[in-house]
C-alpha cells in the first residue's frame, strides 16, 4: 500500500513527514495544544493530499490556504484547536459543518467513532468525499447540504464542530446536538467573529469564550439571514490603538487581542514612563526567540476595488535587539494582504522593515487596490525575525 493513501500512518517514505513534524511541533504544539492524541492525527494526515496541486507547497505552513469555491482549508493549529477543544472520545459520533477539503474530517477520523460532515458546495462535496475515500477513512461520511439545518436524520452528536461562521447559531444545531454535548463554532459578523465552545445542559447552550478568529462565512440560509453586513468602503482597523483589553475572566493578552486573532507570541502592554505608548494607553508587544519562528497579529477587513482605489496603511514600531531571520521577510512589519472574491492574492503591501532606532517609528504609505479586490488582511509582528518590537496605532484610511 502507497503512503498516498495512508490518511493516518504515513510510512518513512513520505516526502513532508519532517516539514509536518515540524509544522506540529513548532506551530501547533509550540502554540499551546498539548492532547497527544490530536498532535499525533496532525502528524500522521496528510494536508497536502486535501490541497489543490498548485497549493502544495503551502501545505505545511501554519496558513488558511484556498481550494476553490470562495473557500479556504483552516490552518493546521485552527484544526488541532478545534479538534483538542471537543475533548474527542473514541465513542463519538461528531457531526462536522463544513467539510471544505476535508482535512478536519480526516483529523478527527481516528479519534473518533464516527464523523458526519457536511458540505453546501457540490464541487467541494464531492472531491472532499473521493479523496477521503481514497485515503481509507472509512468512518467518514459526507453529504451535500446546507449546514444551517445540520444532519437531522442521524441525530444526536456527541460533539459538533462548525468550520465556518454564521452570525448566530443553526437552531437545528442546538436540536441536534446530544444533552451534554459538546459545539464549538465561530460567531459574529463577517470580519469580527469568537470562537465559543458551548455545552447543551438542560436544553439551553452555555456558552464559553475562547478567542478571536476569522472564518469563511456559513452560506445559504446562514447567509440569507444576515442582519449585519460588512461596509467595503468603509476602512476601519478595529482596536488598531490596542485600548481595547480582554476582560473575560481566565483569559490574558496573550491569547486575546480584542479585534484581532491568530495571534503568536504577542501580550498588550500598558505603556509606562520608560515605555511609552505611542496613541493612548497601551501596545501590543511581540517577542521571539528562535529564528523563523511565528509571532505575528492578524485582522481581516472588507476592501471592495470597485468602490475604493487607494489605501494608505500607517502604524507605527519600535525595536529592541531585533535579528532579522531566515527569510527575506523575516522582519518587523505591517503588512496587507488583498484577495479576490475566491480568496486569492492579489497584492501584498508593506511598511517597514523597521530597522535599529531609539523610539517609536511611524511609517505612512498609500496603495492602489485591484479592482477584483473584495477583502484584505493587516498582519503586524516579527514575521520570523528575533527580538523584541513594539506596534501602536495601526491605521487604514482613504486618501483625503
Amino acid at each position: 500500500m502507497s503512503w498516498l493513501i495512508l490518511a493516518n500512518g504515513a510510512e518513512p517514505t513520505d516526502p513532508y513527514w519532517e516539514c509536518r513534524h515540524q509544522m506540529v511541533e513548532k506551530c501547533i504544539a509550540a502554540a499551546g495544544v498539548t492532547d497527544t492524541r490530536v498532535l499525533h492525527s496532525i502528524r500522521n494526515t496528510l494536508r497536502h493530499e486535501f490541497m489543490p496541486e498548485a497549493m502544495r507547497k503551502y501545505a505545511y505552513l501554519d496558513m488558511a490556504v484556498p481550494i476553490g469555491d470562495s473557500q479556504t482549508i483552516s490552518s493546521p493549529f485552527t484544526v488541532a484547536l478545534m479538534t483538542e477543544t471537543i475533548e474527542p472520545s473514541e465513542t463519538d459520533r461528531v457531526l462536522e459543518i463544513g467539510t471544505g477539503s476535508g482535512y478536519q474530517a480526516a483529523v478527527l477520523s481516528p479519534l473518533v467513532k464516527h464523523v458526519y460532515s457536511v458540505e453546501i458546495m457540490p464541487c467541494l462535496g464531492r472531491q472532499a468525499s473521493a479523496t477521503l475515500r481514497r485515503l481509507k477513512c472509512d468512518n467518514v461520511s459526507t453529504r451535500v447540504a446546507d449546514g444551517f439545518e445540520g444532519w437531522p436524520d442521524a441525530a444526536p452528536f456527541d460533539k459538533i464542530i462548525v468550520t465556518c461562521s454564521p452570525e448566530s447559531v443553526p437552531e437545528p444545531l442546538v436540536e441536534q446536538l446530544r444533552e451534554g454535548g459538546t459545539l464549538i463554532i465561530p460567531v459574529g459578523e463577517r470580519y469580527q467573529q469568537t470562537l465559543f465552545r458551548m455545552t447543551k445542559l438542560n436544553g439551553k447552550l452555555v456558552r464559553e469564550e475562547l478567542r478571536p478568529t476569522l472564518f469563511v462565512p456559513m452560506t445559504g440560509e446562514a447567509e440569507d439571514g444576515r442582519r449585519v453586513l460588512p461596509d467595503a468602503t468603509n476602512l476601519v482597523v478595529v482596536n488598531g490603538d490596542f485600548e481595547a483589553n480582554a476582560t473575560r475572566p481566565g483569559t490574558t493578552s496573550a491569547d486575546h487581542v480584542p479585534g484581532w486573532y491568530y495571534g503568536r507570541q504577542v501580550s498588550l502592554v500598558e505603556g509606562s514612563q520608560r515605555e511609552p505608548a505611542a496613541v493612548g494607553k497601551t501596545f501590543v508587544r511581540f517577542t521571539n526567540q528562535t529564528p523563523g519562528l511565528s509571532s505575528h497579529l492578524l485582522q481581516g477587513v472588507p476592501v471592495d476595488g470597485r468602490l475604493v482605489r487607494r489605501v494608505v496603511l500607517s502604524g507605527l514600531c519600535r525595536t529592541f535587539e531585533v535579528i532579522h531571520g531566515p527569510d527575506s521577510d523575516a522582519a518587523p512589519m505591517i503588512s496587507i494582504s488583498l484577495y479576490d472574491d475566491s480568496r486569492s492574492e492579489l497584492a501584498v503591501f508593506w511598511l517597514g522593515p523597521f530597522g535599529a532606532a531609539p523610539g517609536w517609528q511611524a511609517q505612512e504609505a498609500a496603495f492602489d487596490v485591484p479592482d477584483s479586490s473584495r477583502e484584505a488582511i493587516l498582519r503586524i509582528g516579527l514575521f520570523g525575525a528575533t527580538g523584541t518590537a513594539d506596534f501602536d496605532g495601526i491605521r487604514l484610511s482613504k486618501p483625503a
